[in-house]
């Protein structure tokens, strides 16, 4: 039986997958998957432990090969292309900025993730010339500066731009990861567990950045915190199994029997 459709696919897509799936082995770790995201969607990824998220979004970013199936975005079949080349067309995953450099203030930090864009102090036409060209605009481009400042104002780190990044507590941290990926100009995010290992009041403070994001691009949220999922998403995506079983909105997927027998059980009922 084919996957279900996602209810409500009726706009123009971002990204569309078709029959995507990966096998190790005997193990099927996602299976014919179809998805869809629309420009500037908060479009959520949810399942349990072991339902094959962290490989679809692996497949989703490149950094992963597919088996089957295809991957369009902005109108391009990418499916053959590796992870910097989808991140050259748009699609990034959070945490691609694999760590923030703890020596560096969180200034710097996010001047660095604006410098990588094409065309940014990074894209220099001699090797010889490069480490001249990387710290230069920091300090003296004024353009660039006023840029870094105002991602930083948007992610709500402005007053702590001077501070060193280990002064900033987890969730600060995880913030400026979000506005290091926002820099790049992305067309959609793969947003992984942004709320991670946050306290409640941290939690409720990237939920609110996370709404923000449909302003500038479209995101794919991957997160167990289904109260949040539920709170921020236009559309949800439940994969069991390495199958999707229901894709609609998020009230719609709350009331699922499909999805409550196999995810959300008892509380989703409940709440």
């Amino acid at each position: 039986m084919a996957p279900p459709p996602c209810a409500g696919d009726v706009a123009p897509a971002l990204l569309e997958v078709r029959g995507l799936s990966k096998r190790f082995g005997g193990l099927v770790a996602t299976d014919a998957v179809n998805l869809s995201v629309r420009p500037n969607e908060i479009h959520a990824l949810i399942g349990p432990n072991g339902a094959g998220k962290t490989t679809l979004v692996a497949q989703l970013a490149g950094q992963l090969a597919s088996d089957a199936g295809s991957v369009h975005f902005d109108g391009a079949d990418i499916t053959r292309l590796v992870a910097h080349q989808r991140a050259q067309r748009g699609l990034v995953r959070s945490f691609q900025i694999t760590r923030l450099f703890s020596s560096l203030t969180v200034l710097e930090n996010m001047a660095l993730a604006a410098q990588a864009v094409p065309g940014g102090a990074f894209e220099c036409s001699s090797r010889f010339s490069m480490w001249r060209h990387v710290w230069h605009p920091v300090r003296a481009d004024n353009a660039l500066r006023e840029r870094t400042v105002h991602l930083l104002d948007q992610i709500g780190l402005a007053d702590k731009q001077h501070c060193s990044v280990d002064q900033l507590a987890h969730g600060e941290q995880r913030a400026l990861e979000v506005g290091m990926t926002l820099a790049t100009h992305p067309l959609l995010v793969l947003l992984d567990e942004p709320l991670a290992g946050m306290s409640a009041q941290e939690s409720a403070v990237m939920t609110a950045l996370v709404a923000t994001l449909r302003q500038h691009c479209a995101v794919l949220l991957i997160e167990h915190d289904v109260q949040a999922v539920f709170a921020l998403a236009d559309r949800v995506s439940v994969l069991v199994a390495g199958s999707i079983v229901a894709c609609d909105a998020p009230e719609r997927v709350r009331r699922d029997p499909a999805v409550m027998a196999a995810y959300l059980g008892d509380d989703a009922e409940a709440s």
